[in-house]
Order: C-alpha cells, then sequence, then structure tokens
C-alpha cells in the first residue's frame, strides 16, 4: 500500500520518538523523526506534501521558535505542538500564531494519529489549491483573472474588486462554463484571505449518503463506517474560502444545516454536540434560477437571501460576442503551447465564424473549439453563418479583437503589441483610442 506524506517528528527524546515513528507506521503513516528542531527545518518548504509534530520544551530552538520559523516558509504549513500539563496556555497561544493543533502528554495513540490525519489532509488540499490556481493562471487575464474587454466583463471585474475587500458573502449566477469558479478564485485571491485555504466543493458531486459527513466531518463512530474522527471540508477551509459550486443540487435537509453554519459561523460534526467556530467567506455558485427555485420550494429562500449579499451575474458568450476572437485567440496560443506547436494563424472569416456562434457551452466549450483547431481537426463553427453588418464594420470588429488579444497577449506592453502587429506607436494608440481599448485593463496583476 502507498503510504501517505511524510509526518516530520521532533523531540529531543528517544523513547517518545520511537513510539511515534511505531504508533503512526502502524497506521500507515510515514515518519521521519529528527532530535533537533534544525534538521526537521531544513526539509520544510513550500512543496513539502507533509506536517510537523513537535514538541515544545527542547534544547536550542524549541518547538514554539521551530513553528514560527516553518510558517516563515510556508504560512500554510500544519504544524501540531506536543504539550505537556504546565504549557498549555501556551500551546493555546501558539494556535492564535498560526499552529494547527496541539497535544496534551501523556497521549493515546489514536489521539496522535487522528490530529496527524487531519494535518495530512489540510495540507493535501493547500497543495491542491496551489496546484490548481498555477493550473488556471494561463486562463487567467487582465483585471482580477477574467478576460474580455467587453462592458459586461468590465462590471463584473469592478464587482468582484469590490465585494474583495469586504468579507460578504456572495452569490455567483451563470451558465455552465461562463466563469464562475474563475469568478470565485478572483474573489479569494483579491482578499484578505488570498494566502488562506481556497476550499472548492463541487455539491453535485458529493455521495448523496457522505455528503453531511464531507462538508461537516464526524466523529467515530457517528454511523457504521466511521472508524476514526474526521474533519469535513469546512474545518479544513478555516481563515479562508469555502467555494460551494452547484450548490443548488444540495438536498432541503442539508440546506437547513448550510443556512444555520452560514448565520453563525459554526458547525457540529455528526455525531458531536460540540461546536467549531468557522472564520470563513462563503461564495456558492448556481446556474439555475434559485430565485425561481425558492419560489416552487426546491430551495430555501432563508438561504438563498443569506448567501446573495452580494450576485455577480456571469454573462454568457453570446451576450459579449465581442469578447469571442480575442478568447479565441488566447486559447489557441495556450493549446499551441500545451502540444508544442507553432501558433497558427487564423483567418478574419473564422473568427467571423466564431463570433457569430451562440456557444452554448461558452467559454468551456470555444476552448475545445481552439484545441480542435490547433490539432487541426473540423469543427461545425468553421462553417457558421458570417455575423451580420457591412463590410467595414465587420474588418473594424476583427481589427479591435486583434488587437485586443495582441494586448492580453503581452500583458498590455505598448512597445511589444505594435512591434507584433507589424504598426507604428501612433497608428496603435490611434486604433485604441478609436475601439475605445485601455492598456490598464490588459496589463496583468502584481499578484
Amino acid at each position: 500500500m502507498t503510504k501517505t506524506p511524510a509526518v516530520l517528528f521532533v523531540d529531543d527524546e528517544e523513547p517518545l520518538r520511537i513510539a511515534a515513528q511505531q504508533t503512526l507506521e502502524l497506521a500507515d503513516l510515514d515518519c521521519t523523526c529528527f532530535d533537533r528542531a534544525a534538521s526537521a527545518l531544513a526539509v520544510i518548504g513550500p512543496e513539502f506534501p507533509g506536517i510537523l509534530v513537535t514538541d515544545i520544551r527542547m534544547p536550542g530552538m524549541d518547538g514554539t521558535e521551530l513553528l514560527r520559523a516553518a510558517l516563515q516558509k510556508d504560512p500554510e504549513f500544519p504544524v501540531i505542538l506536543v504539550t505537556g500539563h504546565g504549557d498549555l496556555d501556551l500551546a493555546v497561544g501558539m494556535m492564535r500564531e498560526g499552529a494547527y493543533d496541539f497535544i496534551e502528554k501523556p497521549y493515546a495513540p489514536e489521539r496522535l494519529v487522528d490530529a496527524v490525519r487531519r494535518g495530512l489532509e489540510m495540507r493535501r488540499l493547500t497543495i491542491e489549491n496551489r496546484t490548481l490556481r498555477s493550473e488556471m493562471a494561463p486562463l487567467i487575464g487582465a483585471k482580477d483573472g477574467l478576460r474580455g474587454f467587453s462592458p459586461e466583463m468590465e462590471t463584473v471585474r469592478k464587482q468582484i474588486r469590490a465585494v474583495a475587500a469586504s468579507d460578504a458573502d456572495v452569490l455567483i449566477v451563470g451558465d455552465t462554463g461562463t466563469g464562475k469558479g474563475l469568478a470565485a478564485q478572483a474573489v479569494h485571491a483579491a482578499s484578505k484571505r488570498a494566502d488562506r485555504p481556497f476550499v472548492a466543493i463541487n455539491c453535485a458531486a458529493l455521495p448523496s449518503d457522505m455528503i453531511e459527513s464531507e462538508l461537516f466531518g464526524h466523529e467515530a463512530g457517528a454511523f457504521a463506517a466511521a472508524a476514526r474522527a474526521r474533519a469535513g471540508k469546512f474545518e479544513h477551509a478555516r481563515r479562508g474560502t469555502v467555494f460551494l459550486d452547484e450548490i443548488d443540487s444540495l438536498p432541503l435537509a442539508l440546506q437547513a444545516k448550510l443556512l444555520h453554519a452560514v448565520e453563525t459561523r459554526s458547525i457540529s460534526r455528526l455525531g458531536s454536540h460540540d461546536r467549531i467556530d468557522l472564520d470563513v467567506r462563503f461564495i456558492a455558485a448556481s446556474k439555475s434560477d434559485l430565485e425561481a427555485a425558492a419560489a416552487k420550494g426546491t430551495f430555501r429562500g432563508d438561504l438563498l437571501y443569506r448567501l446573495n449579499v452580494v450576485t455577480i451575474r456571469m454573462p454568457s458568450l453570446a451576450a459579449r460576442r465581442q469578447d469571442i476572437p480575442m478568447l479565441f485567440l488566447t486559447f489557441v496560443a495556450q493549446m499551441a503551447d500545451r502540444y508544442d506547436q507553432p501558433v497558427p494563424q487564423v483567418p478574419g472569416a473564422v473568427l467571423d465564424a466564431f463570433a457569430a456562434r451562440d456557444w452554448p457551452g461558452n467559454a468551456r466549450e470555444l476552448r475545445n473549439a481552439a484545441e480542435r483547431y490547433v490539432l487541426g481537426l473540423p469543427d461545425a463553427a468553421d462553417q457558421a453563418t458570417p455575423s451580420s453588418g457591412t463590410l467595414v464594420e465587420r474588418v473594424a470588429e476583427h481589427e479591435r479583437a486583434l488587437i485586443a488579444a495582441s494586448l492580453a497577449a503581452n500583458a498590455g506592453r505598448l512597445k511589444d503589441t505594435y512591434e507584433a502587429l507589424g504598426i507604428s506607436r501612433k497608428a496603435l494608440y490611434e486604433k485604441m483610442q478609436r475601439y475605445g481599448l485601455d492598456r490598464e485593463s490588459f496589463v496583468e496583476p502584481d499578484n
């Protein structure tokens, strides 16, 4: 069986190190022990997939100093402190400084294993989120992570910037493929919670018999298969953001529990009456009309009004056709890079045909079409009816889209843009002014 990522265990007492290693390895947890803090610290870094368990009282660098040093390397690194009875107040204080958990000596083996499993799950989610953000980076354009120079997208970006400055809960509505997940990521990335977890939950994909346990966690023995306690996804998101995608698919009974969590910012695990405080922001997304669902009784109206403090409506591609040529050219460049191929030229007639298509799958469908184009596969949109308008109007539309695409590809750098387009600086300035293109809309954000 493949073992989980390493647990770093630090204690200056050899018998305790041996006991801890045996306990964790019996639970199929890979453990590496150290007798000094500095040796463990050398292993820790943003890419390290494990966690740290450390005694507080040690010669040289003690556990509190090791905690602070580890969090300097990675503020989201889970550190579990092992403390004696006299150090309880100190351990609680360290929790405020960022410790993940603490265990009081003498501890039962199950207590150590449970804390370690929860810490490893937290670490897995953190690294998963970082990987997701990295994979999304090529799809993220200027101004808060969503490409497009249409008035509809500028409105979305303004809403994201405004709501990110607060801690208000957000409801994002829009058709499939309109970028609801990207918008949620953008709100989180621009908020004060940006360095904390972003826990995305697809409510439609959760097993019906495990939804409550997945969200709220459970105690050992809460149900037949609950051999050990487990933290839910809400706990893993502490001080971060919970993104509830396809929230309309949640059963009504679970909606009631979610309403309580949103109202009180607290939960109780299955099988427990103990309250666990939540410091999280909730972002929900739905492709269906929740107000209509509330009127029909399939979605709780009180939950809707708790979540839609701010509502962001994502426009379909059909509602912002002027963005389609730029988006398609952007996706073509990305797919050419993915397949290590030269970027193919896209004739204006093809862009015209693509802009005329309705794209019910929105950006996701457009990206698939770009992938087929790069691979040289035919696409139905190649034969779509061209857009209406005079020749002058259609040429102007394509010229605007091509300039916008070049500005996006060059992150708003004007010199690179007019050189790539083969025109003069003056000509670029005049065309940008004529088409209402603002360089600042294409500058990549600092973070």
